[in-house]
């Protein structure tokens, strides 16, 4: 623990830059990467939360206080001080990724209120593809892209600035990935009712079926587990989280960067596993299939023509993840079975093949639309001389 005297060298460190300034001020480097390392500390800690979040709300009934949402708010405090401290003194940011940041923080403080209201009135809310919790995702969503955007137009050239960058794509890629979980969770949990078995507390599927307004029986558990259509989990995986992989492939300029990313972010789920389940938290299926994906989009930036790259890229990439998910579903779930003792259950969401067309049409889409903004708005690395240092003001 902290003694008084750190504190106040601390404070005497800090107080000089607490001054009013436009966004775009040249910022210290030890006070930039203080802010930044500020960023890494609230999105853990949010992360943390929310890949709790999901094992727990299979389990319990809801609680506005349960400690997976008081890990998460610790999270998003760092997160409100950190918008407050960039938009009063300018440090850190540029105009555009200020209002980035601004707008997200602002959008998930609204989203907040609106969620706990919606529980209020409509009790469990069973799917994480619900209106409220769409613009928790949303917010999040421009706060992280703010945060990338901050660190790459300011953090100087280095191996610094490129791991710094990955991890916050690897946040990214959680975000935007996290309402997937409903499905990847919930595949376990109606395969293990099939076999017998239930995670859930009985106060919590008593309450889902008088939500539901029938009995306890499959019926009810598959609207419980899997409240979306099949197509949903890699249609969206494809276009919206594969998309994550290409931007930060894009920004970051590296062969392998898509690929540790998601290889990151699938080990750290991963190593969750076993946590939670071995603690009596319901199972998820992993996502490994990202890791092909990435490795595939790696590839295709082997390609030079931006065009040729989306184009061949959205195809190949398309294919390798819906292959992923059917060897996922083929493979995993006999070791799923053989770990649990309970044959049959699958180890993927199921990968609704016929609509790999369409999932392959939107990441082209959104390739493309990458590609054009990464050359406009000079989101791709450069090299550059290392900034000149800029003095701290002085204590006064």
């Amino acid at each position: 623990m902290k003694s008084p005297a750190s504190f106040k060298r601390a404070a005497a460190w800090a107080l000089p830059y607490w001054t009013r300034g436009e966004a775009g001020r040249e910022t210290p480097h030890d006070l930039f990467r203080v802010l930044y390392f500020g960023w890494l500390a609230a999105f853990t800690l949010k992360v943390l939360g929310s890949a709790w979040d999901v094992s727990w709300h299979f389990k319990w009934l809801r609680d506005d206080l349960a400690p997976p949402h008081l890990l998460n708010s610790v999270g998003t405090v760092i997160a409100v001080a950190l918008t407050v401290i960039h938009g009063y003194t300018g440090y850190g940011v540029d105009k555009a990724a200020l209002r980035l940041i601004q707008w997200g923080t602002g959008i998930f403080l609204v989203a907040v209120p609106l969620d706990l209201i919606n529980h209020r009135v409509n009790g469990l809310d069973i799917t994480s593809w619900s209106p409220s919790h769409i613009m928790l995702y949303v917010g999040t969503f421009f706060m992280i892209a703010g945060v990338i955007r901050g660190w790459f137009m300011g953090a100087p050239q280095g191996r610094e600035r490129v791991v710094v960058l990955g991890a916050l794509f690897a946040f990214f890629l959680e975000n935007v990935h996290f309402p997937e979980q409903h499905q990847e969770y919930g595949i376990l949990s109606l395969g293990a009712w099939d076999n017998g078995a239930t995670y859930a507390e009985p106060i919590l599927l008593q309450f889902a079926a008088d939500q539901m307004g029938r009995p306890i029986d499959r019926t009810m558990m598959a609207g419980f587990t899997l409240p979306v259509p099949d197509f949903l989990y890699p249609v969206y995986a494809v276009i919206a989280v594969l998309s994550v992989l290409v931007a930060a492939r894009v920004m970051i300029g590296r062969f392998g960067a898509a690929t540790l990313i998601a290889a990151g972010y699938v080990g750290f789920r991963t190593v969750l596993w076993p946590l939670l389940t071995f603690t009596g938290f319901p199972p998820s299926a992993v996502p490994f299939f990202m890791v092909v994906a990435g490795l595939l989009v790696d590839v295709a930036f082997l390609l030079r023509l931006p065009v040729v790259r989306a184009v061949l890229g959205a195809a190949v990439v398309t294919a390798g993840a819906y292959g992923a998910l059917v060897a996922q579903s083929a493979v995993m779930g006999p070791v799923y079975g053989a770990i649990k003792g309970q044959e049959g259950l699958l180890g993927a969401p199921p990968p609704a093949t016929p609509s790999a067309l369409w999932a392959g049409l939107g990441l082209l889409a959104t390739w493309l639309a990458i590609e054009y903004a990464a050359g406009r708005r000079n989101l791709r690395p450069v090299e550059t001389t290392p900034p000149r240092p800029v003095i701290a003001p002085a204590t006064p």
